[in-house]
This record gives C-alpha cells, structure tokens and sequence, in this order.
C-alpha cells in the first residue's frame, strides 16, 4: 500500500481517485432503488425510510473522502456504514425473528461489543494493508447468522435468500478490500472500486429484504 493509504491514490489531488470517487454513485442507485421500492410497497415504513438515507449518506461520505481524505470526511464515509449496520441488526432481530425492542436492543448491544471483540482479535493476524477490513469481519457472520436463523424458523424463505446472498456478495466484497492494499504492485488502479460496487448490491439486497418481508400468518412455522 502506498503512502495515501489506496492503490489509486498517488497524490493529494482531488481526482486522484477516480475509479474510488466515481464509484459511489453506486451507493446512490441504490439508495433510489431503495426508495423505488418503499413507493411501490405503499407502506409507511420509517426504518427502511431511515436505513435508505443512510445508503445514500454513504455514497456521499465515501466520495468526499476518496476526493478529499481528512479527518471529517473519514468519520462522513465511516458513521453512515456503521449505523446502517447497527441499526439493520436490529431491525432485523426485531422484524424477521420476531424479538421484542427491547431485547433487539440487547442483541445489538451485544453485536457491537462482539464486533469490537473480533475486529481486535483479527487485526494483529492480518497483514499491516489488509488490518482495516477486520472492523468488517463481524458484520458478514451476522449477515450468515441472520440467514440461518430464518432457515431454522422454516419461514421467510425469500427474505433468508436475500440475508444469505448479500453475506455471500459482502465475503467477495471483503476479500477485494483486504487485496487492494496488498496487490498494488500488480494491479496499479486497486480494488477499492469494486468494494464500492459490490457493498452497494449488498445494501440493495439487505433494503429489498427489508421492506419486502412479510411476517407468517399464525400458526405458520
């Protein structure tokens, strides 16, 4: 990795990341998706509402820090992700397994504590280029934990089908981000963009998931 901290990035220059920068937009087509689909649902649903401004905070954080990477356009790339995270867990602990707020409260409460536990103990195993996407490691067995609990349940198939495929898409999306540090000698450009590309389809799925699921009828399960 070289000194600016991407592949890409070679200078100061606000253009120096092009394929990093213009990627976002990806961020935002989803987020339109996003919002599409709350449209068509005709529903009143104030937590997909709030999950979709976030995708679309997140596209606008992440360009202005791979245009302009200071201290405040990192935490405006890094906040809207991790309340996107924390907030989708619990949602779907309290609209997909049916658990009260209060103990999805509790769940993300012991989610966080969890990630932090991880992010610590994979960073010193991990090559110095790769440490940054050991904060992320938590969030795709969550996605694969969340996933497993729908199959066990017996119900909501079509909403464990998209949990489970937006885990699989994060793993590919995870392993590229951990690479571009690390291949910049053979791959000049890196592999950031495609991290962008990917978690936005992430992002789509886990919204779709969320505003299409429809709980079982009683006595179903």
């Amino acid at each position: 990795m070289n000194r600016f901290g991407y592949c890409e990035r070679t200078d100061p220059a606000f253009w120096a990341e092009p394929l990093n920068a213009l990627s976002n937009g990806a961020f935002l087509l989803a987020a339109l998706a996003g919002f599409l689909l709350l449209r068509r649902s005709g529903q009143r649903d104030w937590p997909a509402v709030v999950l979709t401004g976030l995708v679309f905070a997140i596209g606008i954080g992440s360009f202005l820090f791979h245009t302009m990477p200071q201290r405040w356009t990192l935490l405006a790339d890094v906040v809207p992700i991790q309340l996107f995270a924390f907030l989708y867990f619990g949602l779907a602990l309290q609209r997909f397994l049916g658990l009260s707020p209060a103990v999805a409260s509790l769940g993300t409460l012991a989610f966080l504590a969890a990630s932090l536990g991880l992010s610590a103990a994979l960073a010193p195993l991990l090559p110095p280029a790769a440490r940054g996407s050991a904060g992320y490691a938590g969030f795709a067995l969550a996605l694969f934990g969340v996933a497993a609990a729908l199959r066990r349940r017996g119900f909501a198939s079509g909403t464990a089908r998209l949990i489970g495929l937006a885990g699989l898409v994060f793993a590919l999306s995870l392993t590229l981000r951990s690479l571009d540090g690390v291949a910049c000698s053979q791959v000049t450009f890196g592999l950031h963009w495609a991290w962008h590309l990917l978690n936005a389809t992430v992002l789509y799925l886990l919204l779709r998931a969320a505003i299409t699921h429809r709980r079982p009828a009683a006595g179903a399960g």
